[in-house]
């Protein structure tokens, strides 16, 4: 088979389409044939250098996929070859094959394309489990979510939106804003030309916001604090404004407030089979209604997932960026 491999870490071009062994099914997984894989900003970090895969897992980039089942390993029941199937991984799905846990596993939803459903995996289970599972999001509550235009933040978007919350944003340019607006965003925060804190404190009559759901680490770690309501939650789940914060816990102790911070890339099976589950329950009904649906800004190649990387490191996209195989 083929597959994404970096021989050496560094920018896009460190991507190279090599053949490579095949994938094979071991015990409690499927062999998935891929259609599609969906670019994260784990990756990048991975071709940097940086985020190395979890132990035993493929050592090819690529977070989550959509294709069919292919083979079915020892051990696994309630899949068929031929199933249309996306899925949630700890690697390898810039590959024309992986194999994956099948805990790990979705039905591709009613109405999808197959294709697209590569863009559903990591947002929703990322999604579902910090501002939901451990931040507790409840209707009639207000989200603010940084990097409204992303693909966690379009998905985050529209599940807040369907179980009653109110949410914020804040993205960069007006046409950002505007696409997260048609999604369901109720207020808009335009970072490059005003103060998040301010803008949720007046949409708020002060009261702040009761879920932050954060990409950026330690550059708004104050400013989010600040931002928050009493008993507020902040989910804090990338580092893009860097790993080192100063942190006011007089401030965090007045609102009483909470912080987790996660990854999902290095979760045990059986939390990532939990997480799955659980959106399979509470997500999946809302997918096959129509009402939650993944944003695509463009499908590229999977042998040029190079040109993918740079149009994600730009910014300069709406909702996921797609690698189709040949």
């Amino acid at each position: 088979m083929y597959a994404i491999t970096i021989p050496e870490p560094g920018g896009p071009e460190a991507l190279v389409w090599n053949e490579v062994p095949d994938a094979v099914a071991g015990e409690g997984e499927v062999l998935v044939e891929v259609v599609a894989g969906a670019v994260n900003r784990a990756d990048i970090l991975q071709r940097q250098g940086f985020y190395n895969p979890p132990p035993g897992a493929s050592p090819y980039p690529g977070l989550e996929c959509a294709g069919r089942i292919a083979a079915i390993g020892p051990g696994v029941s309630g899949w068929s070859v031929g199933d249309e199937v996306c899925a949630l991984l700890a690697g390898g799905g810039y590959a024309e094959k992986v194999a994956v846990p099948a805990g790990q596993l979705l039905p591709v939803p009613k109405g999808i394309d197959l294709k697209q459903a590569a863009a559903l995996p990591e947002v929703v289970c990322t999604v579902w489990s910090n501002v939901f599972m451990i931040a507790h999001l409840r209707p009639g509550e207000t989200l603010l979510v940084h990097g409204g235009s992303s693909g966690i933040g379009t998905m985050a978007i529209q599940l807040a939106k369907a179980v009653g919350a109110k949410v914020a944003v804040t993205a960069g340019t007006p046409e950002k804003l505007e696409r997260c607006a048609q999604l369901g965003a109720d207020v808009l925060i335009n970072y490059r030309e005003q103060d998040f804190v301010e803008e949720i404190g007046k949409a708020t009559d002060g009261a702040g916001a009761d879920v932050i759901l954060d990409n950026m680490g330690a550059k708004y770690l104050d400013r989010n604090v600040k931002a928050l309501a009493v008993n507020g939650r902040l989910a804090i789940i990338g580092m893009q404004g860097g790993v080192k914060g100063e942190l006011n816990i007089a401030a965090l102790l007045n609102k009483r407030a909470a912080i987790s911070a996660t990854s999902l890339r290095a979760r045990p099976p059986a939390e990532k089979t939990a997480i799955v589950a659980a959106v399979r329950e509470h997500v999946w009904p809302l997918v096959d209604a129509g009402r939650i649906r993944p944003v695509v800004d463009r499908e590229l190649p999977m042998s040029d997932a190079a040109a993918a990387h740079r149009v994600v490191e730009e910014s300069g996209h709406i909702g996921k960026v797609l690698l189709v195989t040949p």
